[in-house]
């Protein structure tokens, strides 16, 4: 009878009409999933959530085999259940579509579904992500389960919206049909023409040309670059294609006033977040982090810089670490004291609407027995789950405040797919004791920026190209560009812009090919030197001490012979033969200037570098504060500019407030400009302008 009246009350709400779906206070809660619990403690789990002052969870997205456990099956009454509690103890949900974990049914009656690798690896069933997620098989019955959900839920008044899959990446699925879309998508990019095909890959290198588009070889044994990147291109349309898809299904049955996402990893190589997110208002990433010493904000910083610029609005934290983490029990490190408290507002301070955990309570079985909820593995309230307690009321009470929060940053930083997978299949750095993207090095980039509270954007310059907004950028090796891209950067430094512009960048065009022309190809002006060799070197210090770092004063790896035409030397490598060969530039060109670095940089040579242009260019002032403190700041939905100060030291620091008249948030506090603000160690002070 109950269900009847809930069926009745939603059929009303439907037939009125809702208002699109907007973020009053911020979101803050956990991934739940009642069917991996030991017991039945729905309703225990539920009033804990409540002490706790959870606002939402995240459901089903794991469930496939659970809503079809046989082929045409349906059994759906126990997420009814579910879903009913939590709406009537006033927590929101979000519904995921299952298809990111295929039923058992499904893998045994259509093995062709599994997914197949390189060189003849095959997929097993076992383990999530394992299908070839183009399969006209696994679409057929991806469909039917998402349109059988959202016809039970898409009236549910607990749903707030949809996660369409989960983590979806191409995940080097290579089976024919896969291969066969991509011949074809060659095909039509190159309007049927093998002749220009064949001028643009190079492909009678090695005797490799082809004379029918049924020679068109598979990827297995590729050597080609210009081939390998665009298989990446791909990989990152089919992503694209399949989560519009999905979009399109859901976008069918669901309200106004419930919205679509997906949630990513912040390494964004893989993905085309702009076509992804074209039907998502608030797309998710999931962010696991460094905490107890490492814990210092920056990959935070990182995922949101890139998210929120993607998504041209606010998005959503649907995964992050709330304790120990691992698919083993190698790397469990609780958050210290007040750190999981600092971390939300971390993400808060850089756009998202949403925090939540994965998840709520520890596993007792499985791959991810030690990736650590809320609570443990004896579901009991525990210390996490009080710093959870608290950081909840503090939302209630200041989360109008922080919610919707949006920047206006005068830095930002090209990101580009192409020369990401164009330089991992080219590589020049050997990767001894760097990070697995040295080749790539755009996290230097970013902390070389995030550290000295230099706020920036990340821009995917592979489709967006317009940076009028910006006053300066910060370009990693930008390998493979076409000239429109290149003729874009050379426009906004002769309008003034400032750019700090890093080695082996112009070097190839878009096809990955090497241009025929002295690097930078049309760079050449904007940068003001041309070079026609290279070396690949050791550990070298730069002569004179130019900058001031003493031992930090250091390149290695990588070494371009500069010429310089119009720019200013600025560094040389010390060495009797390197040394005739200038490494950094400077280049007034137009009204703006370029500054470019020929070597891989120590990282404190290029954050010293990138102060100095971003000093010179007013962006920041010489005596701006530096890591442990860290400044977040944007203009939250009433208008009103905010400043997070955070200490990510276990030290309390004091911070002298040059930004006028402000309230503390948290406290209460007046704040007068010139105020010394004392921060706790793992503490954050939030201070809204008068």
């Amino acid at each position: 009878m109950k269900r009847i009246a809930l069926i009745g009350l939603v059929l009303t709400m439907a037939l009125s009409g809702y208002a699109q779906y907007r973020f009053d206070k911020p979101l803050y809660g956990a991934a739940y999933y009642h069917e991996y619990m030991p017991y039945d403690r729905l309703d225990k789990d539920i009033a804990m959530m409540k002490d706790a002052g959870m606002t939402v969870v995240r459901v089903g997205e794991s469930s496939w085999g659970l809503f079809e456990p046989q082929e045409g099956k349906f059994r759906f009454e126990w997420m009814d259940t579910i879903l009913d509690k939590f709406h009537a103890a006033g927590i929101e949900v979000i519904l995921g579509t299952p298809t990111y974990s295929i039923p058992a049914w499904l893998a045994h009656k259509h093995p062709e579904v599994l997914s197949e690798k390189m060189n003849g690896e095959k997929s097993h069933y076992g383990i999530r992500q394992n299908m070839d997620f183009t399969n006209p098989t696994y679409l057929f019955y991806s469909e039917r389960i998402i349109r059988k959900m959202l016809e039970r839920y898409a009236k549910h008044p607990a749903v707030i919206g949809y996660q369409v899959d989960n983590e979806l990446e191409a995940r080097g699925v290579n089976n024919r049909d896969y291969f066969i879309g991509f011949r074809n998508y060659m095909k039509d990019k190159f309007g049927g023409d093998l002749d220009l095909l064949t001028k643009e890959w190079g492909m009678n290198y090695w005797g490799m040309n082809i004379n029918t588009w049924e020679e068109f070889y598979e990827r297995d044994g590729v050597t080609s670059p210009s081939y390998k990147n665009e298989w990446e291109r791909y990989n990152r349309k089919r992503i694209a294609d399949f989560l519009n898809w999905q979009c399109d299904i859901v976008n069918e049955y669901k309200r106004p006033d419930q919205f679509v996402t997906h949630c990513f990893m912040p390494a964004f190589h893989n993905v085309d977040q702009v076509e992804s997110f074209r039907q998502m208002e608030y797309p998710a990433i999931n962010v696991y982090h460094g905490v107890q010493d490492g814990q210092d904000g920056q990959l935070i910083a990182y995922a949101g810089d890139y998210m929120r610029t993607v998504a041209g609005n606010n998005y959503l934290i649907t995964e992050t670490n709330a304790q120990g983490t691992g698919w083993d029990s190698k790397s469990q490190y609780p958050p210290y004291d007040n750190q999981l408290r600092q971390n939300v507002y971390s993400h808060y301070a850089s756009g998202a609407n949403m925090v939540e955990y994965w998840h709520w309570a520890t596993l007792h079985y499985g791959q991810e027995t030690y990736w650590r909820g809320v609570i443990g593995h004896d579901l009991q309230p525990n210390r996490v789950y009080r710093e959870f307690q608290r950081t909840a009321r503090e939302l209630e009470k200041i989360g109008s405040d922080i919610v919707n929060l949006k920047k206006n940053n005068k830095v930002a930083i090209l990101y580009s797919h192409d020369s990401h997978h164009a330089l991992t299949f080219m590589p020049y750095h050997n990767g001894g004791g760097y990070p697995v993207d040295a080749n790539y090095p755009v996290d230097l980039v970013h902390k070389a920026l995030y550290f000295q509270n230099i706020e920036t954007d990340i821009v995917p310059c592979d489709r967006m190209r317009d940076f009028s907004k910006y006053s300066m950028l910060v370009i990693p090796p930008l390998y493979v560009a076409d000239d429109s891209l290149l003729m874009s950067i050379d426009k906004f430094v002769k309008d003034g812009g400032y750019v700090v512009m890093m080695h082996k960048s112009g070097y190839c065009n878009e096809h990955s090919a090497v241009r025929s022309v002295p690097a930078p190809g049309p760079l050449r002006d904007a940068c003001g030197f041309y070079y026609q060799e290279y070396s690949t070197i050791g550990n070298m210090k730069l002569k004179d001490n130019v900058f001031g770092l003493g031992d930090r004063n250091s390149i290695n790896t990588w070494y371009e012979f500069l010429v310089p035409e119009t720019a200013k030397p600025l560094a040389y490598g010390d060495h009797p033969f390197f040394g005739q060969w200038p490494v950094i530039t400077e280049n007034s060109y137009g009204k703006g200037k370029l500054y470019y670095i020929g070597a891989y940089p120590s990282q404190e040579l290029l954050d010293k570098i990138v102060r100095m242009a971003a000093v010179e260019k007013g962006i920041i002032a010489d005596d701006e504060h530096r890591f442990p403190v860290i400044m977040r700041s944007g203009v939250n939905g009433q208008g009103r500019t905010l400043d997070y100060v955070f200490n990510y030291s276990g030290a309390p620091v004091n911070v002298v407030y040059d930004r006028g008249r402000a309230v503390n948030l948290l406290t209460g506090a007046e704040i007068a400009e010139g105020d010394s603000i004392a921060v706790g160690p793992w503490d954050v002070a939030i201070l809204r302008r008068k």
